[in-house]
């Protein structure tokens, strides 16, 4: 059964830090001395899962989506941009393992004055930022030897890869749409991670004139002139081709015309952990066939 989320409450940065210093360990629980790890960032649970130590987590956030048991087995702290102080300290961790966009800020600072070692892990999207991203997580959790042996299989995977990419000869335009919300498209523009995983397959960002996640008028739509859509396949940024090939913008761009609407996990896709290459040739493949 999934646990539902702790609840937060508003508490001033006093009360928040002495009640939380009051609360009992649970009978049973380690002793301080043990690591108690709350991970913030879907990645950062994949990773320590990948390498056998998912003993040492406590809590993770919503977004720890891979494995399935994270979720269902572990306490939930909130969403990974908005975490809550009291719900990650009544866990009673020694760290706190978060990627670089979690907070907000002053929620990650009260977890700091409690005590809590807060260490941050880079959002790199190359080829080496995800092989390091695993080694540090691997120092970091005790299991080096598995974190090297790990990156080295995800960096023969993305050698793999560029041989498939090479081999592409006319490179196909793929248009990332982060959700369609009032007949808005947000897409994913230069820079993004959505940019990093189309030019990983081998095609091209249709969306390189803006950079990041940022709406796109009707008028950029048509000249992204994309060959196929891609987005996530769960929650509120899924929808159907109907829904996407029926605004008006994207009605007349190529990939209407074949409705070419590539749907992936978000985890799977935009997460850069040790599936990204996999991922990676999956959306080839979409994109390109077996041959590609």
């Amino acid at each position: 059964m999934t646990r539902a989320p702790i609840p937060s409450r508003l508490l001033s940065r006093r009360s928040l830090l002495a009640a939380t210093a009051a609360l009992p360990l649970a009978p049973g629980a380690p002793r301080a001395a043990e690591r108690r790890i709350v991970a913030a960032g879907g990645v950062i649970t994949e990773i320590v899962y990948a390498l056998g130590r998912q003993d040492l987590l406590v809590g993770v956030d919503t977004t720890s989506l891979f494995p399935a048991a994270a979720l269902k087995d572990k306490a939930q702290v909130g969403y990974v941009r908005a975490l809550s102080p009291e719900g990650v300290l009544s866990l009673r961790p020694t760290d706190l393992l978060a990627v670089e966009g979690a907070g907000p800020p002053d929620a990650l600072k009260l977890i700091a004055e409690a005590g809590v070692r807060v260490e941050r892990v880079s959002e790199d999207t190359s080829e080496a930022g995800v092989a390091g991203r695993i080694r540090a997580i691997g120092r970091f959790v005790g299991a080096e030897g598995e974190a090297n042996t790990l990156a080295a299989r995800v960096e023969e995977g993305f050698a793999g890869l560029k041989r498939r990419r090479d081999a592409v000869a006319a490179r196909k335009r793929v248009l990332f749409v982060l959700s369609l919300q009032n007949g808005r498209v947000m897409v994913g523009g230069a820079k993004s991670s959505a940019d990093a995983i189309i030019r990983y397959a081998g095609a091209v960002n249709a969306a390189d004139s803006v950079e990041g996640f940022k709406p796109l008028t009707d008028e950029g739509l048509i000249a992204a002139a994309p060959d196929a859509i891609l987005m996530m396949s769960h929650n509120d940024h899924a929808a159907s081709p109907d829904q996407v090939f029926g605004i008006p913008a994207l009605s007349a761009t190529p990939a209407a015309k074949t409705r070419s609407l590539i749907a992936m996990d978000g985890l799977y896709l935009l997460g850069f952990g040790p599936r990204t290459p996999d991922a990676a040739a999956d959306l080839m493949t979409a994109l390109y066939g077996k041959a590609g």
